[in-house]
């Protein structure tokens, strides 16, 4: 029988999942907190709900860990800790020192080893073992005695693995998830892993052979097949992945139970430091824990609504008929995006009574549930407040429901009033905005108080939109939008199967043909995608200018590649070959595995709350990153196909339009002039910048006028744009200059906007969005100009943003009214794409370039460049 509960809590992990979940929240000292505000709370749940007499916090210490030893590159490719975060470290140590927990650190391991090793030791003591962590690595740990509680949605929500749910997940045992990681990799640590072996390929051969040796001992059961060549070449990169992906259990620590006691915090410490940091929930917390203890029943009762649970048809009716003014509507989905959009769980909340969930055994009930408020749902005079109306949308829509009414969407709403901020999930935002805690005991409770939350968020945010005037940004363009992506969502874009097939035979012939002229400029066959084998290719038998060498070898990254392409043939193959096989995995393969094989097309999630700027995303996939400046990338376009075969693709991309904004906002005299008169925007820069009339203007100096435009636009700097050139600093510096002596517009806009950045601490669009910019005054160099550069560019690029999702929304409306059979199906970048049936290209080319073209008055024109096609590649393009 296991005995007391010993928590181990990885404190790096906990950290940097608080700094990216919780707002930049600082202290009036200007001193960053969020980390340590998240890491905190979370804490005093765990002390509270888990009640452990022991517990321990690891860190890691220091960036050299032996793993490098054995691999130099691992987690090399990892950014940098944000400045932000950095010094809220040694802040955070001296509150846990003050709450006399345990802290374990030492230099050359991880706090994953650290974690290991004293879990060994738990065991041993027949201690009940709890890790907290936001990593998976901890499951290879999971044993009888020990459980992994993993942090999820930031650290709002906890997850809990045993052996038996690890196994009912993944159908493996603790220890095979090391070998799985093995064959994979991790793109996370940098660990290598097989080269096209992903999770599906490497889960099946774990569960087949049992273990990464088993698996290559048995690579001739794939003779003939690519899987069995991998197998075969990469045996030694496989072990060396298990290697890295093993958590070490034999750190040398000094452990004591006495260490490891939980004890009665130093009260007056802890205060003293909560008090430094501006915690006023925690000071009251800590002064209320001082005077007496409290009843944390009572106080839960008090902070948690009572509800009601129903869980059939019936007795829905009383409920429902209560519903007069507005209805709060919870929905708990799967995941995101319409196939991922299944509905998990359902709650309610008239404001005349107690919040209400819904549970069913199987589909066939929560569609019978849903078919008795599906009126309600749909009643556009009913008021309702949800959380994400584009996802909302897509989980009813398979129960043909189509939700109308919204007017209060919490996560678009909190959205525009801090774009910058991380997570928009309810829990984080009543506790901002309202100043509510949230620990709860199933998700039951979790919904009640989401629901409460809800009803109280709408009308507090609806006041801060106004008083920021954003509120007809909100209603006029964000909420509606949510309707016309949704419903682009549901359309998805067709794929042609047989052409990624086809292309990405002609990339393994490509890549096959890269692989034996290497072989051949090399003199011998080695493991391209071996950072080590290259490494000693180049630098050893080549003879290339040497890099640094470390222990494991030399390093053969891009930008080291890059600045050896001129020593040896060899180099540009080997980036080629790079690129190609990038070009294989990510996007041949990957966008056939997420072809819906119901419809067979792709439904991309289109992100409306994601960029600061205001500018759409999208995910599964991701169309703004499918490549287009190689030739091998722009065919995957080809792949892209209408839906009906009496169908044809028509595009529509704004031309230029940030310039053109750039022009209306600086009101700059020389640029709305080349506009107006539709000159080549290039060519007049160039005409201006180098002094010679536009007639002589040269290729050469088109391009750097256009790397000058553009670059302006993003706040370049002269390194910058002598990188983009190819010249000096110093010419640089000169054709910077040079512009900004002709545009004079556009220098006073840029003085303009960055002194009133700092003085207000937010930029805005043409249509009001906000932007905030608190390190705009930051004594960081870096953050500053960072911070100054987005002060330029997110009006520029905000407001064209606004502009296309304006187009967006008078084209569905147009659609909607006066061509039902084409479809808005795709927006990346500024640029539209439709599917049309063919006879009325003409038609629809008309009217979506008369509504773009005037979806906003500039001083100068929106001009948009129509083309038409069998698919996204083969485009002609098409006068109106």
């Amino acid at each position: 029988m296991l005995s007391d509960k010993f928590i181990l809590v990885d404190g790096n992990s906990l950290a940097n999942r608080a700094f990216y979940a919780i707002p930049m929240l600082s202290n009036s000292q200007g001193f960053i907190t969020n980390a340590i505000y998240g890491f905190y709370n979370m804490l005093c749940r765990i002390l509270e709900d888990e009640k452990p007499k022991f517990m321990a916090i690891a860190f890691d210490k220091g960036k050299i860990v032996f793993r490098h030893q054995d691999y130099q590159e691992y987690k090399a490719q990892r950014k940098g800790m944000p400045d932000e975060l950095r010094p809220q470290f040694p802040v955070l140590k001296e509150l846990l020192k003050a709450m006399n927990l345990a802290i374990f650190e030492i230099e050359g391991y991880e706090a994953d080893d650290i974690i290991g090793t004293l879990v060994k030791w738990g065991e041993k003591e027949g201690l009940q073992n709890i890790i907290v962590t936001g990593d998976r690595d901890a499951f290879q740990l999971i044993s009888p005695q020990t459980q992994v509680v993993l942090t999820r949605k930031g650290i709002t929500e906890l997850e809990l693995y045993n052996e038996e749910i690890l196994r009912e997940k993944y159908g493996l045992k603790p220890s095979q998830m090391i070998d799985l990681k093995g064959l994979m990799g991790d793109a996370s640590d940098n660990i290598p892993g097989i080269p096209g072996v992903g999770e599906k390929t490497a889960l099946k051969l774990v569960l087949e052979y049992g273990d990464i040796e088993n698996v290559l001992a048995h690579a001739g059961d794939f003779q003939g097949k690519k899987l069995g060549q991998l197998l075969l070449e990469y045996a030694d990169q496989a072990r060396l992945s298990k290697k890295l992906a093993t958590i070490e259990c034999c750190v040398p620590l000094e452990i004591t139970k006495e260490a490891l006691l939980v004890r009665e915090p130093d009260y007056p410490r802890v205060l003293q430091h909560l008090q430094e940091l501006e915690f006023k929930n925690s000071i009251q917390a800590v002064m209320e824990k001082m005077a007496s203890r409290g009843n944390q029943a009572e106080e839960k009762e008090q902070l948690l609504p009572a509800g009601l649970v129903i869980n059939d048809r019936a007795s829905l009716a009383p409920y429902l008929s209560t519903v007069k003014e507005r209805l709060c509507l919870l929905l708990k989905t799967t995941g995101e995006g319409m196939t991922g959009a299944r509905i998990t769980g359902l709650g309610l909340l008239s404001p005349s009574r107690e919040p209400l969930w819904l549970e069913w055994e199987n589909d066939s009930e929560l569609k019978d549930m849903l078919e008795e408020f599906k009126t309600y749902l749909e009643d556009e005079h009913l008021p309702k407040t949800v959380h994400d109306t584009k996802k909302a949308i897509l989980a009813l829509a398979p129960y043909r429901i189509a939700l109308r009414g919204v007017d209060y969407d919490t996560l678009l709403m909190a959205y525009l009033l801090n774009p910058s901020r991380p997570e928009t999930n309810l829990s984080l935002l009543a506790a901002e905005y309202l100043g509510r805690r949230s620990v709860f005991e199933n998700e039951k409770e979790e919904a009640f108080f989401q629901l409460q939350s809800m009803e109280d968020l709408g009308p507090r945010l609806r006041k801060e939109l106004e008083e920021q005037e954003m509120w007809d940004l909100y209603g006029e363009l964000e909420l509606p939008l949510s309707y016309v992506l949704a419903k682009m969502e549901l359309t998805g874009v067709r794929l042609d199967r047989k052409i990624l097939i086809e292309i990405g035979e002609e990339l393994d012939k490509a890549i096959n043909k890269y692989t034996s002229e290497i072989y051949d400029l090399a003199g011998e066959e080695f493991n391209i995608n071996s950072p080590k084998q290259l490494g000693v290719i180049l630098f050893e038998k080549l003879g290339l200018t040497k890099g640094k060498k470390t222990k494991t070898g030399y390093s053969t990254s891009a930008d080291v590649l890059e600045a050896l392409a001129q020593e040896h043939e060899i180099v540009a193959n080997i980036l080629h070959y790079r690129q190609l096989v990038k070009l294989k995995s990510t996007y041949i393969d990957g966008l056939q595995a997420i072809i819906d094989p119901a419809t067979g097309k792709v439904h991309t999630s289109f992100n409306q709350a994601v960029t600061a700027t205001g500018r759409l995303s999208s995910t599964e996939p991701n169309l703004q990153n499918i490549p287009i400046r190689m030739e091998e990338g722009r065919r995957i376009r080809k792949a892209f196909i209408p839906s009906r075969d009496d169908y044809m693709l028509l595009t529509a991309d704004y031309s230029q339009i940030e310039l053109r904004v750039l022009a209306h906002i600086a009101q700059d005299e020389v640029l709305i002039e080349a506009f107006l008169e539709d000159q080549d925007i290039h060519i007049r820069t160039a005409s201006e910048v180098f002094g010679v009339r536009m007639e002589y203007v040269t290729k050469e100096m088109r391009r750097a006028a256009k790397a000058v435009n553009f670059g302006i636009v993003y706040g370049i700097s002269d390194f910058g744009l002598s990188q983009d050139l190819g010249i000096t600093r110093a010419e640089a510096k000169a054709y910077i200059d040079s512009y900004f002596a002709r545009y004079r517009g556009v220098k006073d806009y840029i003085d303009r906007v960055i002194a009133q950045a700092r003085e207000k601490g937010y930029v805005v669009t043409l249509l009001n969005r906000r932007r905030y910019l608190p390190d705009i005054l930051s004594r960081n160099f870096h953050l500053r100009s960072f911070a100054e550069r987005a002060a330029m560019n997110t009006p520029i690029q905000g407001s064209a943003a606004d502009i296309i999702k304006l187009a967006m929304l008078k084209l569905q409306e147009v659609i909607e009214k006066e061509q039902p059979e084409a479809r808005m199906i795709l927006q990346v970048h500024d640029e539209l794409i439709f599917e049309v049936p063919r006879e009325k290209i003409p038609l629809m080319g008309a009217i979506v370039n008369e509504v773009m073209s005037q979806a906003y008055p500039l001083a100068v024109p929106l001009k948009v460049d129509l083309q038409t096609g069998p698919n996204w590649y083969d485009l002609v393009p098409l006068k109106v």
